[in-house]
């Protein structure tokens, strides 16, 4: 359908990932799984149920450059250059100013550039109801994955199940849960009402601009501002000028954890946000003693861990459920239980302007 816009949100850093991930190449421009980058197998799947030319981008001006050299095949104008990251309220807004502008009958579906689908028939076939839905009537749809055991790692989504659409699998939301503690996460997979929350979206542009005018007026504000600089040789003397009063707000506290037209649809496709180290071990494949290797590894009684070094020799002996990551500039060794704190060392790393390993 010609008004279907698909907008990859590809400004974040990665920082979970660091060594690896780092501000000139973030996880989303890195082959972490396969042979390809991550924006480019978002791509590819986008590609599957979309032409390249209603597939934007939304990151900053030297993040789009580098991601145009992976994805070659959309149009100059498709990619969104946000001033600074503002988190995904602001990010999400300016897409869906600049899609109305282009067309005002819209429907925009939004994607994190940097998450695993392996099942892409599945995939389509949600994408193709949550648009249906969308269409029907004035909703926002997020996308819901069936949860396969008690993760502490992901945001859960409840849902009501007495309040279902009788053609999809598609049901009103109770409410939104950030991630839990394992004994919160196990009640919520035993009571069948919660869903992972794969950050992914469905709705008519028109929709998403007016809940913004609702619950986030200002921001709604300086969008509108912004809208009418477009196509103007003032738009982005505007753009820079308004983002700098822009307040950071995720799209899901701003907008979804508040409106009342807010829909999941259960998905069962196989996903993961690939948010941390310990995420890629989960869905790599092992070796006989359930290690993860890449590069010159020699491990003697090791088990269940990851451990990559492309470019040196790097020996573990004797350990279970660790992370080694060694690159030419730093060596970060973590144990799996506390792979999601990586986030930290970045934090340190920038109170200390060591701007080198950033």
């Amino acid at each position: 359908m010609d008004e279907i816009y698909h907008v990859i949100i590809a400004g974040g850093t990665g920082t979970r990932f660091w060594p690896r991930s780092r501000k000139k190449h973030p996880k989303q421009l890195l082959k972490i799984f396969g042979e390809e980058s991550m924006i480019r197998l978002t791509f590819n799947r986008l590609r599957e149920i979309s032409p390249a030319h209603k597939i934007i981008v939304v990151a900053s001006e030297s993040l789009c450059r580098n991601i145009r050299k992976h994805l070659p095949e959309i149009p100059a104008e498709n990619f969104i250059v946000e001033p600074s990251g503002k988190n995904t309220a602001p990010a999400i807004g300016l897409a869906a100013i600049n899609i109305y502008h282009r067309d005002q009958t819209s429907v925009m579906c939004v994607y994190p550039s940097d998450h695993i689908i392996l099942d892409n028939d599945k995939f389509r076939t949600s994408i193709e109801d949550a648009t249906r839905m969308a269409l029907k009537k004035p909703s926002l749809v997020t996308m819901g994955i069936h949860p396969t055991y008690p993760a502490t790692g992901y945001g859960y989504i409840q849902c009501d199940r007495e309040k279902k659409d009788t053609d999809m699998m598609i049901f009103k939301v109770k409410t939104f849960a950030e991630k839990p503690p394992i004994e919160t996460a196990r009640t919520f997979l035993e009571s069948g009402d919660f869903l992972w929350n794969s950050g992914i979206f469905i709705w008519k542009t028109e929709i998403l601009i007016l809940a913004m005018k609702t619950f986030m007026p200002e921001l709604h504000e300086s969008l509108d501002v912004i809208y009418d600089a477009l196509g103007t040789d003032k738009y982005r003397i505007v753009l820079d000028r308004e983002w700098e009063i822009i307040h950071p707000e995720s799209i899901d506290y701003g907008i979804l954890e508040k409106a009342k037209n807010v829909y999941v649809l259960k998905s069962d496709f196989r996903w993961s946000d690939l948010g941390s180290w310990k995420a890629l071990f989960d869905i790599s494949d092992k070796d006989a003693n359930g290690n993860v290797e890449k590069g010159e590894i020699v491990s003697v009684n090791t088990k269940y861990s990851y451990v990559y070094s492309p470019n040196r020799l790097t020996a573990v002996v004797g350990l279970k459920n660790i992370v080694v990551i060694n690159l030419d500039d730093a060596l970060l060794v973590t144990s799996m239980e506390h792979a999601e704190e990586v986030k930290e060392v970045v934090t340190f790393l920038q109170k200390n302007n060591m701007e080198e390993f950033l």
